[in-house]
């Protein structure tokens, strides 16, 4: 290696001009209330938390400083509440769908009452004339009703557009 006091070969042979325009600093005053900052700073005096002896050794760049578990119960905290949100919510759009439903069933009672409180579902025509005795026994009244026939609609429609013959 080179000395350092030497100066290089290369370098000894360049010849060095000072130049008017060029001005080499001054050294610097220091005034006479100067301190030195300690390399190291001292503890804070305001503590993070309540100091139960242990030392707090994750530190992030804020400067906050926790131990781990600290960090491990405040992570369960968070996710105990996100939890209990979620329960929370989801409880409301039951509510929410439980209150359409309600709505849906009252509006259909109000249209049929009675159809949805019954098991059977089927709705029977009575015939007229048909009375019931005290003692149970059922007598009919032959009442003329005209007969169904059954519909000549096709029929019509064959009439009027001509018949559709299948091959």
């Amino acid at each position: 290696m080179f000395d350092t006091h030497k100066p290089h070969p290369l370098l000894a042979q360049v010849p060095l001009t000072i130049s008017p325009f060029v001005q080499i600093p001054a050294a610097v005053t220091l005034p006479y209330t100067f301190r030195t900052v300690p390399t190291a700073l001292p503890t804070s005096i305001v503590a993070d938390g309540p100091n139960d002896g242990k030392s707090k050794y994750v530190k992030s760049s804020s400067g906050h400083a926790a131990q781990p578990e600290d960090i491990i119960n405040s992570c369960k905290a968070l996710q105990d509440h996100i939890a209990k949100t979620a329960r929370d919510a989801q409880k409301s759009i039951q509510d929410w769908e439980n209150s359409i439903k309600e709505r849906d069933l009252a509006e259909k009672r109000r249209v049929a009452p009675g159809w949805l409180d019954r098991e059977e579902k089927l709705l029977k025509p009575t015939v007229l004339g048909q009375t019931d005795d005290l003692l149970g026994d059922q007598t009919s009244s032959a009442i003329n009703a005209p007969a169904m026939s059954p519909s000549r609609e096709g029929e019509e429609l064959d009439r009027a557009f001509g018949g559709l013959n299948m091959k």
